[in-house]
């Protein structure tokens, strides 16, 4: 495994208020982290540290030479009324060329949208746009602050499956700070609890039945993930709805909550 961020001992301090105490936090090339929490609980100030946007007042932040990060924001504000096409967005602040515009948008999960106005886009389709932007920078690190805010459940849900299979085809990392715990740790390789301070880390298995995670969480969150099956014998579009379903041996669990 190649490291691409190790942050150790780290304390991060905004104003007068600690956010952040004591944090060891590392991600590896390839991997799905993601990072859950309480309101307040230091995720956003975790990500600024990850970025750079903040420095720690104690500890150390290491990042891979050349590392190439893309983010996705948790929401954007576009005027309305502001005429503005999918392609020119994808080209702002620096001309896109149309063939590299095709292909991303493409490896996002929405080939046709280059010449459709940004405020005709659906919630699915304007987070997949902020995706394909990221994108363009070709990261080795992909950031994802709530990006599915305001989607549905299926929604959410094929959204975090064209990110597995993006990390599939770049091969780039990608570190996730979602509320949805049933999908995102379902589709995570590791999973760190944040309180403050790392609570708990390791798989989402791992997580689940940490004392400390059910401590924020609830009991019930714990079997959760064990609910979120999916079989791909059928195709999704991008608000998740379900396309040419084969009923044989056909699987579909959505989570719900239930007691452990």
């Amino acid at each position: 495994m190649t490291r691409l961020i190790e942050i150790k001992g780290a304390a991060v301090r905004q104003g007068a208020t600690v956010a952040l105490t004591d944090v060891d936090f590392h991600i590896d090339k390839g991997e799905i982290v993601t990072v859950v929490g309480p309101n307040g609980s230091g995720k956003s100030t975790l990500m600024k540290t990850v970025i750079g946007a903040l420095k720690p007042s104690s500890g150390s932040v290491t990042r891979a030479p050349g590392l190439r990060i893309g983010y996705v924001p948790q929401k954007l504000q576009i005027d309305p009324t502001l005429p503005i096409t999918v392609a020119r967005f994808l080209g702002l602040p620096r001309r896109v060329d149309r063939a590299t515009v095709d292909r991303v948008l493409t490896r996002s999960g929405v080939p046709d949208l280059a010449d459709r106005q940004m405020a005709a886009l659906s919630g699915g389709q304007f987070q997949r746009v902020l995706l394909a932007r990221a994108m363009l920078e070709k990261p080795d690190l992909l950031i994802l602050d709530e990006a599915t805010q305001g989607l549905d459940q299926p929604g959410s849900a094929a959204f975090y499956r064209e990110i597995e299979e993006i990390r599939q085809r770049q091969g780039c990392a990608v570190l996730m700070v979602s509320h949805e715990l049933h999908v995102v740790m379902a589709a995570s390789d590791r999973v760190v609890c944040l309180n403050g301070h790392v609570c708990c880390h390791g798989t989402p298995e791992l997580v689940a039945s940490a004392p400390e995670y059910r401590a924020l969480f609830g009991s019930g969150t714990g079997g959760a993930l064990a609910l979120y099956r999916h079989d791909h014998d059928h195709e999704h579009d991008v608000e998740g709805n379900c396309l040419h379903d084969h009923p044989s041996d056909h699987a579909h669990d959505h989570p719900h909550e239930k007691a452990s």
